[in-house]
């Protein structure tokens, strides 16, 4: 069964081609509101499902009418950042080429389109044909591509408009600037293919879609990069008036890209603006469908997460463990479950995925997210990897002042590497962007919040943030505090001994007295003042005071025991190591996160405090300090 499962491909283009983009695919309410026509401005982050939702229209059959896919690659990317008309600001120079674009494309389509429909080609489309032919725009569909370089050349150079009976060099001879010839030419364009539509006269039962992903290969964010995405998002809504229902136009902007945005225009997009964001149940759902698919028969979502994978991972429902240490997209989904199902291979568990199958994936699955984090924000922010040491073999939990001295210690370092940056690297400027592409949440009345919307950002009174679950486990920060585990190697033996043992050898413990009876004394009693601490220490966040009454409790459980064990154990071994465990105890507070919390410090002193006496005791004399 393991060997039979699979989850898709990484890429929506390689999914659709032999993936389970076609067998697998999940209707969001997205992908509905596209297809419907509400929505034209599709926004996420990298990996939600915009290509793949962009792919899927542009599969036969899907849409009632016809599609183009519009995707720049990073060949053109320079040519069309710097694309200039003179006369023109650099959002309208872009928009006009956004424009040019949509009206080769569709006047390809339209020519390639009227072969379909019987009776004499309307003569509109027929003018168009001949624009095309004399502009090397005549391609077959099969040899239809992008070629930006040709359409940048075409509006800003000698375009040939006799087929609509313009002469350049005469009719274009008032216009004085650059700008204004093109924006001209481009009208008269337009205008035939606004005509070509008409005569053809398919809309709105076969209106066009035109698609623009992949934006990214060409941003860069700078001016030009910001004016490239403004002058499409002004093409885009010009399609509307232009071409009326016959056309549309779909963009695919990564959400960082359309956020970084500032234009005087940006609040005429709202109602067309549609965010994608995934639930926990929505991904559940959409790892069944492609389970489902690549097994080809019917499965439960009990039999996924109870026969396919383990029921629990940790004591935790399966799915529950899962899910949240992705950023809740499907590609971080298909990635860890695809590494769940190879590692289990590899393992030689075939029938069925085990739990150390699942925990060794995760930690893999943490490591690839943390890279691609780098990879994904490089751009915008170039210095993100530099940060992450800030977080390395500490709590997930940190105070706004523990993260304040570290980074202290690092930011003349930062400034130097980074000067273009020093803005971004002050405290404020951190939090905000790790907070931002979704590294740290934050805190908001009894939940952690990470980045989505609405994205409120960060407030100065807020102080409490948390290492995103996707990234604790490559980083070395898998407890709230940084406490590891106390060990339990000599208490386990006493355990068995106690279990093993008869009710003599208790009776002997139960009455043995003397120097190491009043150690374990000393210890249980430094335990329940500790506890008592916590329980009073309100300001305490409920990770950092579950994990440590956790395991506070397992040494006054095992000091309890120790009494009963026979033959006896060694009481000062016993002391000194829960002394040890105390001080690191306390030494973690104050390094990884707590420090500067009024109930932290009360409790890293009581910790340490403990400790030395503890330490104390079993150096001294019986009975000499009088310590409790």
């Amino acid at each position: 069964m393991v060997e039979r499962l699979y989850f898709g491909r990484d890429d929506a283009e390689r999914d659709i081609a032999d993936g389970l983009l076609r067998t697998g695919f999940k209707e969001t309410a997205a992908y509905n509101a596209v297809v419907s026509g509400r929505k034209m401005l599709i926004i996420g982050r990298k990996g939600v499902g915009k290509s793949a939702i962009c792919v899927r229209l542009a599969l036969a059959g899907v849409h009632p009418g016809g599609t183009v896919l519009i995707t720049p690659d990073d060949t053109s990317g320079e040519e069309i950042r710097q694309f200039e008309l003179t006369g023109l600001a650099g959002d309208h120079a872009k928009s006009l080429m956004w424009r040019y674009i949509f009206a080769v494309r569709a006047a390809q389509y339209l020519v390639r389109h009227a072969t379909e429909h019987s009776g004499k080609t309307p003569v509109a489309v027929r003018t168009l044909k001949s624009f095309l032919k004399a502009n090397q725009e005549l391609i077959g569909e099969a040899q239809a591509s992008n070629g930006f370089e040709r359409w940048l050349q075409g509006l800003s150079g000698s375009l040939s408009l006799e087929a609509f009976g313009v002469k350049a060099a005469a009719d274009f001879a008032r216009t004085s600037t650059e700008g204004a010839r093109a924006a001209h030419r481009l009208k008269i364009l337009e205008e035939g293919v606004r005509l070509g539509f008409v005569e053809l006269g398919c809309a709105p039962a076969h209106t066009l879609l035109l698609l623009v992903d992949q934006l990214e290969q060409v941003w860069s964010a700078d001016l030009e990069s910001n004016s490239l995405i403004i002058g499409l998002l002004l093409a885009a809504r010009h399609i509307g008036s232009q071409y009326g229902k016959a056309l549309k136009c779909v963009l695919f902007i990564r959400s960082d890209i359309y956020d970084s945005l500032s234009f005087g225009e940006g609040d005429k997009f709202r109602s067309d603006e549609l965010r994608i964001d995934w639930t926990e149940s929505e991904l559940e759902d959409l790892a069944l469908r492609r389970a489902k698919a690549s097994l080809g028969w019917e499965l439960t979502a009990q039999q996924l997460w109870g026969e396919v994978f383990p029921p629990t991972i940790h004591g935790r429902h399966t799915a529950s463990y899962l899910l949240p240490r992705t950023l809740l997209r499907p590609r971080d989904l298909i990635q860890y479950l695809n590494e769940c199902q190879y590692t289990a291979i590899g393992n030689g568990h075939h029938d069925r995925i085990q739990e150390s199958d699942v925990l060794a994936a995760t930690r893999r699955f943490s490591e690839w997210k943390l890279k691609d984090l780098v990879q994904e924000y490089l751009v915008a922010h170039p210095f993100l990897e530099r940060l992450f040491p800030l977080f390395q073999n500490s709590g997930y939990l940190v105070t706004r002042a523990a993260l304040s001295h570290r980074v202290e210690l690092t930011q003349d370092t930062l400034h130097r590497e980074f000067p273009a940056y020093a803005e971004a690297l002050t405290l404020d400027g951190i939090i905000r962007t790790l907070y931002e592409v979704g590294f740290l949440g934050v805190r908001r009345g009894n939940g952690i919040v990470y980045a989505g919307v609405p994205l409120l950002p960060v407030q100065p009174h807020e102080d409490e943030f948390h290492l995103h679950p996707c990234f604790r486990e490559a980083l070395g920060a898998t407890s709230a505090a940084g406490v590891s585990v106390y060990d339990r190697q000599v208490v386990d033996s006493i355990r068995s001994q106690v279990v093993s043992g008869n009710v003599h050898a208790v009776a002997r413990g139960v009455t043995r007295a003397g120097r190491g009876y009043t150690l374990l004394g000393r210890l249980e009693r430094a335990c329940r003042s500790i506890l008592d601490l916590i329980a009073r220490s309100d300001g305490l966040p409920d990770e950092v005071r579950t994990e440590i009454v956790a395991q506070v409790r397992r040494i006054l459980d095992d000091t309890e025991h120790a009494p009963y064990a026979d033959p006896p154990v060694d009481e000062d071994r016993i002391v000194l190591e829960a002394a040890h465990y105390f001080h690191t105890l306390a030494s973690r507070l104050r390094r990884d996160g707590l420090d500067g919390s009024d109930d932290a410090d009360s409790l890293a002193a009581r910790l340490s405090e403990r400790s030395t006496r503890l330490v104390r005791a079993v150096g001294g004399v019986a009975g000499s300090s009088g310590e409790s």
